[in-house]
């Protein structure tokens, strides 16, 4: 019951942040590409690489992982949002931006992760 507590503040935290800088980084979009999805994913896969960097995911003494990973990154990220603005993009015949934006998601998520856990050791 404990980690369900932890998890569920974490989610509500990692959804709060996830608006604002969703929110903030969509200002910034051009040409109909959803920046504020694809910024909070690749956010997103930087702090789980510092996560893992840091070897926090091991600590068993308190729920470190259940209120981080699962509720504040899994709040925080956006991956079925990702799916769905890429069926939009489909449907209004963007397929160089849904390539783009499929693509570009991927390549930075990956990286992100190893530059997490190259700036965490």
């Amino acid at each position: 019951m404990k980690e369900i507590v932890f998890v569920g503040t974490g989610g509500f935290i990692g959804a709060a942040l996830r608006y604002i800088t969703s929110t903030w980084f969509s200002q910034f979009s051009r040409f109909g590409f959803p920046l504020g999805t694809f910024a909070v994913n690749f956010f997103g896969c930087i702090l789980l690489g510092a996560f893992v960097g840091l070897g926090l995911e091991k600590n068993s003494n308190i729920p470190i992982k259940e209120f981080t990973v699962i509720g504040v990154l899994g709040g925080f990220t956006t991956f079925s949002t990702f799916g769905l603005e890429s069926i939009e993009l489909l449907k209004t015949g963007q397929f160089k931006m849904t390539a783009i934006y499929v693509f570009g998601s991927v390549v930075l998520g990956i990286m992100g992760i190893a530059l997490g856990i190259m700036v965490s050791k």
